[in-house]
């Protein structure tokens, strides 16, 4: 369906003899593992009903330029549990052969089933979502097996015994937590170290527009327990992206009022989106690559979590690689501007 790349989807796929010349690799805390410092993200657009040719063309791209981690869940969709299925058939077709340099994740920790046992963080929720995860992507194992959102209720040993049991079976090769604040992530973090399964990474929100990393001092905690950092939506829903210049366009989120809301997008904030703008062209990058830059200013975080719609897309992200460092103008300019916004976002 996508030839702009002149990708033959019925050919064979045999990966570019060049995917590793370009890509920038951090390590993870202070794992043996490295991660690209962009990872493609598999929750929109990968539920198969829009185009799976089109989501097949993205993956192969993006391994071909260097892009070994993809980021799952048990929920992504919908329905729930689609993305992991699309994933599992293009790992079939395209990727089997690829398996050992590849990096997959999946999570469980949200609503997924009916009943007592389908969300947050019991260890029977957990492991049975991991052997369901397995079922779907086809896969003997996955890399990194995240809880993903803290459970209130559930004490965070069995939630972390959980995470630890599945290392042992093989299921898994490391252990993660997303959306964990900092006081959180360092109990987890012990019980983990303490079990003998270190917590590998670490996947929080964060963008120029949501910094409650900052104010949580949490990648101070994650940087003093030796666990990598994966950042997700740093483009803020869209909002980042650079769609929003001009309004709001037909069949973006905010249209449909689906994970962004459309009465974010009035006068004042498409002012505030102009502006960083004007910040990124004195760059000679979009909204969207300076975005990405941004958050990976910080060396503590691995990898920066996006997703897309085109093989076209895939590509603008990766041109964030040719510019990654900012001046102290930059970054104040930035600030001066993100902190009106911020306020505006969180009332």
């Amino acid at each position: 369906m996508i030839d702009a790349h002149n990708e033959n989807l019925s050919d064979v796929y045999a990966a570019s003899p060049s995917r590793y010349d370009t890509m920038i690799y951090r390590r993870c805390g202070r794992s043996g593992i490295k991660l690209p410092v962009l990872t493609l993200g598999l929750w929109h657009n990968f539920d198969g009903y829009k185009s799976f040719e089109t989501a097949r063309a993205m993956v192969r791209h993006a391994f071909n330029k260097g892009i070994t981690h993809f980021d799952l869940a048990n929920n992504y969709g919908p329905p729930y549990g689609a993305a992991e299925r699309v994933f599992g058939q293009l790992f079939a077709l395209d990727l089997k052969p690829y398996r050992d340099e590849l990096f997959i994740s999946s999570k469980a920790g949200y609503d997924m089933w009916p009943g007592p046992y389908g969300d947050f963080g019991s260890r029977k929720y957990l492991i049975s979502s991991l052997n369901q995860s397995l079922k779907r992507t086809g896969l003997d194992y996955v890399d990194v097996f995240y809880h993903h959102r803290p459970d209130p209720e559930t004490p965070l040993e069995e939630t972390m015994s959980a995470l630890d049991h599945v290392v042992r079976q093989g299921k898994a090769l490391y252990a993660g937590i997303s959306n964990y604040p900092a006081d959180l992530t360092a109990k987890a973090a012990k019980i983990l170290r303490d079990l003998g399964t270190p917590c590998l990474i670490h996947q929080p929100s964060y963008s120029i527009l949501n910094r409650w990393t900052e104010k949580d001092h949490l990648f101070d905690i994650t940087a003093e327990n030796g666990i990598g950092v994966i950042v997700f939506s740093p483009l803020q829903r869209g909002l980042l992206s650079g769609r929003y210049l001009n309004g709001i366009p037909e069949g973006s989120r905010a249209s449909l009022n689906k994970h962004l809301k459309s009465n974010l997008i009035n006068e004042q904030t498409i002012g505030y989106i102009k502006a960083l703008n004007e910040v990124a062209q004195k760059r000679g990058q979009t909204l969207a690559q300076m975005s990405l830059a941004w958050v990976l200013r910080d060396t503590r975080v691995t990898s920066a979590l996006f997703g897309a719609s085109s093989v076209d897309q895939v590509d603008e992200n990766l041109r964030v690689l040719d510019q990654l460092n900012f001046s102290d103008e930059e970054l104040r300019e930035i600030d001066r501007i993100a902190e009106p916004f911020i306020k505006l976002l969180e009332k």
